[in-house]
This record gives C-alpha cells, structure tokens and sequence, in this order.
C-alpha cells in the first residue's frame, strides 16, 4: 500500500515545472506487487548470444508507463546488457561477452575499465514496476522526470549541487536508488534512439523518499524564477 498521497506530489510536481508528461514512478521488489498486471508485450527470437525481452531496452519502459502501469521481471529487459547491469538483474560478468557489450567497446563508446564504476543496484530485484506516479499503488523507490532545458533549470535552482550524468542514461535509476541522490541525465546515444527521445528532452531520476521536500523547493523557486523572467520581459521593451 501506498504511504504517501503520491497523485498529489505528482499534481504539484506538474504544475510547479510545467511537465508535460507525468512523472513516473519505479518500484523495486523481491516479487510481483499484487494486482498489478505483467508487461506481456512478445518477446522476439533471441541473437546468438541469448539476447532477447520484451523492449530493446529497459529505458523504454519509460515511454510505456506514461499511460499504465505495469510489472517487468529480468527476461523482460534481457535484450540489453547495460540496462539489465544497472538494474541489478545481471553481473559484469553475466554480460561481458554480450555482442551489444562488444559493440559498444569496439566503437570506443566506452572503455571497459569504466563499465565497473557505472552505478548500479546493489540487490537483484525479482520484478521492476513502473507507472504513472499518480496511480501508483505501492510506494516507489524512484520518481523519474522528463524535462526540457527550462524545466532543469528550476529544478538546478531547487536542488542545489545538482548531479548531471551522461552515458549511459539508466544508471540514473540506481544512483537515486541507492545513493540517495537526485540525478539528471543528458541522455545517451543508445538510450536516446532506442526510446524515441526527443533531442529537446532529458531526464532526471529522484529517491521517492525525497519527493516531498524537492516539490516545496520547485515550488519556491519557481515563483522565483516567474518574477525574474516577469522582470526580463519588462526591461527587455527598452529596445523594442
């Protein structure tokens, strides 16, 4: 069951930035939250080195739990190694002779000295939920947002020391997770097409715990901002 009135921070979580979709909410857990239903998209024939699930990549959960909510277990995310390793649902190991690793390394997209400093979830969940934060029926470990520049630039304000991460994108998920830290992302080239993300959009993932004190600093901030720009607006007639 749900602790906190979740659909009232998502309203004033929308309102304060100006969102245009809703913020999502993620849910780690050992199985299954009861009554929520299973993401049982088809899965396709898998590559030579076992690679298949439900979506190319688990940020795609992301574009389809805008309108539903809904559960995922390891296999769903399988076709790709990197999500799959910042979820907790495989090893470095596990998937170091995956062709979608070797690709990436061959490109020179990354090194793999770097692949062990990529954050990633301590514990190896039994199922990953995702939805719509107003709906949400359990209490999430992560509310995810997808902004535009501006949007960012309330929630820098807000959020002091805001962290900013590049590639890959979905370590995001686990640095709120397990660091307890907001983090936003620039996005990554995999992620980015994958998703069908707009080049104007990025995203930014925060504890679910912190949710309530991040909205009452929007909040402020945003009001701050709406008389600066009000002011901007005003002097910038002079040279009309």
């Amino acid at each position: 069951m749900a602790s906190a009135d979740w659909s009232q921070l998502s309203d004033a979580l929308g309102a304060a930035l100006h969102l245009t979709t809703a913020p999502l909410a993620i849910t780690f857990s050992t199985e299954a939250p009861t009554g929520v239903p299973a993401f049982d998209e088809p899965m396709p024939p898998p590559l030579p080195d076992g690679r298949t699930g439900r979506v190319s990549a688990g940020c795609v959960f992301w574009m389809k739990a805008a309108d539903r909510t809904f559960t995922t277990v390891a296999a769903d995310h399988g076709n790709c190694s990197v999500g799959s390793l910042t979820h907790g649902f495989k090893t470095l190991d596990e998937v170091a002779g995956n062709s979608d690793v070797a690709a990436l390394l061959s490109s020179g997209w990354v090194r793999m000295a770097d692949v062990p400093r990529i954050p990633v979830v301590a514990e190896q969940p039994g199922a990953v939920t995702y939805g719509p934060l107003a709906e949400t029926p359990i209490d999430p470990d992560v509310v995810l947002l997808r902004l535009n520049a501006k949007q960012l630039m309330v929630l820098a304000d807000a959020v002091p020391g805001l962290r900013i991460e590049g590639k890959p994108q979905c370590h995001i998920v686990a640095v709120a997770k397990e660091q307890g830290e907001i983090a936003a992302s620039v996005g990554c080239a995999l992620s980015r097409v994958r998703m069908g993300m707009p080049a104007t959009e990025m995203t930014c993932a925060i504890p679910a715990a912190m949710l309530a004190e991040v909205v009452a600093a929007i909040e402020r901030y945003a009001v701050v901002d709406a008389a600066v720009a009000s002011y901007a607006a005003e002097d910038a007639l002079r040279f009309q």
